[in-house]
């Protein structure tokens, strides 16, 4: 009886390790999309996922940054045009979404998905004015 109960215990922790996305399942599952993230209970930044690996970001605040991805060393990294040093990530499903993972020297930046929507990001125009 407890070598079976051994036996569910390390099955069911076996089943609930998800697999990290490739470049491929990421781009099929991002590309086309608009995700919202979260971290820590609260709204993050948004990204929407176009064509030829290209994303457009925002911290929610109107505000978008143009980018595009790539894959290195079996991460996601971004690069955007205010911003030139790649952001690294891994990225994998869980719990029904997308976890990212930063891959920084720091690696303490985790965000989840809150929303997948097939809309554009919400981006303002450039600052206009004196």
């Amino acid at each position: 009886m407890r070598f079976f109960t051994l036996i569910l215990a390390l099955t069911s922790q076996t089943c609930a390790v998800q697999a990290q996305m490739s470049a491929a399942e990421f781009d099929r599952y991002t590309r086309g999309h608009t995700f919202y993230y979260g971290a820590n209970g609260a709204p993050y930044g948004g990204e929407e996922y176009l064509d030829d690996r290209r994303v457009r970001w925002s911290f929610l605040d109107g505000q978008c940054q143009s980018g595009y991805w790539y894959e290195e060393d079996d991460l996601i990294c971004f690069i955007y045009e205010n911003r030139p040093d790649p952001q690294c990530w891994s990225f994998e499903q869980a719990g029904g979404g997308l976890v990212a993972r930063f891959a920084g020297p720091e690696p303490s930046t985790e965000l989840y998905e809150v929303e997948k929507s097939s809309e554009p990001l919400m981006c303002l125009g450039p600052d206009i004015g004196v």
